[in-house]
């Protein structure tokens, strides 16, 4: 079974809840009366609804506030049938003369009727053709319109192993101990792979990693002094009684607030790790330190490794151990500049660390695939600066004196800002698409300022979409979502039976959301999602890019004169009535039987 045909069926199913509920296990009292309502040819009727996508719960599983406890009436018997999908809706009879089920023995069939429902309609493998290769869009684009490609380098055209965020934690624990003279004991600390996720939030004087939604709360479960979470009481303690962080105090534009720090790029994994493994030294042996002085000095110490050029030697003294998935690199490149375009690349790293990186993916002559290369950018000021010129560097990697008038193919250029690079090249608009990891310094000023369109470069998707394709994730999603819309409808009910149901019934939606978090990470969950609602970090990356991938590789997939359609989200007032947005929500993704004709 498709799940097309899952999501029509759960709807349907849920649409005809009103009039037509599966059997499920009852109370002796409640069975009697099934056998009652039986003869009527209806169950427990409520309002026609359906079942939103992934952010909506299933609406219409309960009665309205006019429902009374009690269920089905004798006197149904005597309507007239209607015709399947008919328009009308069945009213129920409030003359009922069998005796009203108890209140906890009527939630709980609810509850059992929904729950086999979920179990029975969604079948194993419902997910698994969803593709990780697919590119996302949050707004359209139209392949054909697009003349030039601007790439950034560091984790777009070269994506690094792993491992390369243990050498980079390694050294800058290294510096911490002998250059900012912190205890030696902290080189017991080993890193931690998976620890932190991209996207956190850094409490600079509390010294708390945590991760933020969309509205700038804190996730509960998420903050984490040191290596240990902080319960929910104790991060009310520390932020008044609530959860919400103010603006004035979170993350600006370029992600660095007065108070908290954003990590939005991939280099900063190993910087988070070594924040929290610090914390954790000093609070363990019950030492008193500063947590601003902390934070700087680490700052400055995983800064240390890469303008000491520690990463640079690293990587290019193992080039086919850190550097992965080349070959696709230079794939997009022949097939980019095989149909005409134009390409240009943007980066902060030196030239010497590009040119080795791209020899070995592209081959000697990688600059012929590029109209414009610039290194050393200092983005992102090359983006707002209008002062800082180019300069030419010769064959040796020298610097020229020339003034720079025109910017011409097969040379290196370093510095410089973007206005004059508009001037001098008049690539401007949304026939420019511009290729970056990280939000801010890639991609936000070209968004936002120049109209340039963006594709954001997330390697984490392939594991988010693992995660997602995966029966027990599909199955507790749309059992959540179908819970949460027992408790929405069906909290009219006040008295006290109700409301000790609607307590364990919230208690299993908690537990279901935790563990529905740690099957993308242990301690901090999805990078997109906070519970139901999107993590500051989806928030940016739906602001800042058209487009977004797992890597630059997923281009091989998409003729270029493709159009890419964002899904129609549905917001909060309007009904899902499209194929798309039924139950999990993920129908709308590529899958790779489809895309197979445009390799």
């Amino acid at each position: 079974m498709s799940l097309k045909t899952v999501g029509t069926a759960l709807t349907r199913t849920l649409w005809a809840a009103g009039s037509r509920t599966p059997p499920g296990p009852r109370s002796p009292k409640a069975a009697r009366l099934s056998a009652t309502r039986g003869l009527s040819g209806s169950g427990d009727e409520a309002p026609r609804g359906r079942c939103g996508s992934a952010g909506h719960s299933c609406a219409s599983v309960g009665p309205t506030g006019d429902d009374p406890p009690h269920i089905g009436t004798t006197g149904d018997k005597k309507r007239a049938k209607e015709p399947a999908g008919g328009a009308g809706v069945r009213r129920r009879s409030f003359t009922s003369t069998a005796a009203p089920v108890d209140q906890r023995s009527y939630l709980w069939s609810r509850y059992s009727d929904m729950r086999r429902l979920v179990h029975e309609l969604i079948p194993p493998g419902a997910c698994k053709t969803l593709n990780s290769a697919a590119i996302y869009a949050n707004n359209e684009v139209d392949l054909a319109e697009v003349d030039i490609y601007g790439f950034d380098y560091d984790y777009t055209l070269a994506l690094y192993s792993n491992a390369l965020n243990t050498m980079i934690y390694n050294q800058a624990r290294t510096f911490l101990i002998e250059h900012f003279k912190y205890p030696e004991e902290i080189s017991k600390y080993e890193y931690v792979p998976n620890f932190a996720v991209r996207g956190l939030h850094y409490d600079i004087q509390k010294g708390l990693l945590m991760k933020i939604d969309a509205f700038h709360y804190i996730q509960r479960g998420t903050v984490y002094r040191g290596l240990s979470p902080l319960s929910d009481e104790e991060v009310l303690d520390l932020y008044g009684g609530t959860f919400h962080i103010p603006l004035h105090e979170d993350s600006g534009f370029y992600g660095k607030g007065p108070r908290v720090k954003q990590f939005m790029d991939i280099f900063s994994i190993p910087e988070m790790t070594l924040l929290a493994v610090a914390n954790d030294f000093f609070i363990t042996n019950d030492i008193e330190y500063d947590p601003v002085h902390l934070f700087k000095d680490i700052s400055e110490a995983i800064g240390m490794v890469h303008l000491k050029g520690f990463m640079y030697k690293w990587v290019m003294q193992d080039l086919g151990r850190l550097i992965q998935r080349g070959e696709e690199t230079d794939a997009v490149l022949h097939r980019l500049v095989s149909q005409g375009k134009k390409l240009f690349l943007i980066t902060n790293s030196p030239f010497s660390f590009v040119d080795k990186g791209m020899t070995h993916m592209a081959g000697k002559k990688w600059r012929d695939f590029f109209d414009v290369v610039i290194v050393q950018a200092d983005k992102p000021h090359f983006f707002t600066d209008c002062v800082k010129p180019f300069r030419r560097l010769d064959d040796n990697g020298d610097l020229r004196w020339e003034k720079i008038k025109s910017l011409d193919k097969g040379q290196i250029y370093k510095q410089g800002n973007l206005y004059d690079f508009l001037r001098l090249t008049g690539w401007r608009g949304s026939k420019v698409l511009y290729f970056g990891d990280h939000l801010y310094s890639d991609l936000a000023d070209l968004m936002l300022r120049h109209g340039w369109r963006t594709a954001a470069i997330v390697p984490e998707l392939e594991h988010e979409t693992k995660v997602v394709s995966t029966n027990r994730y599909a199955l507790s999603l749309t059992w959540l979502q179908a819970l949460t819309g027992l408790l929405e409808q069906l909290q009219v009910h006040k008295d006290q039976e109700s409301k000790q149901v609607f307590r364990e019934w919230q208690q299993e939606r908690d537990e279901l959301r935790a563990m529905i978090k740690n099957l993308y990470n242990p301690q901090f969950g999805s990078i997109f999602r906070t519970g139901h609602n999107p993590t500051y970090f989806s928030r940016r990356l739906c602001r800042f890019s058209d487009i977004y991938m797992a890597s630059l590789s997923c281009l091989l997939n998409y003729d270029l004169s493709y159009t890419f359609y964002p899904r129609r989200t549905p917001l909060q007032h309007e009904a899902p009535l499209w194929m798309d947005q039924l139950c999990t929500g993920c129908m709308k993704t590529p899958f790779l039987e489809e895309m197979s004709h445009i390799r």
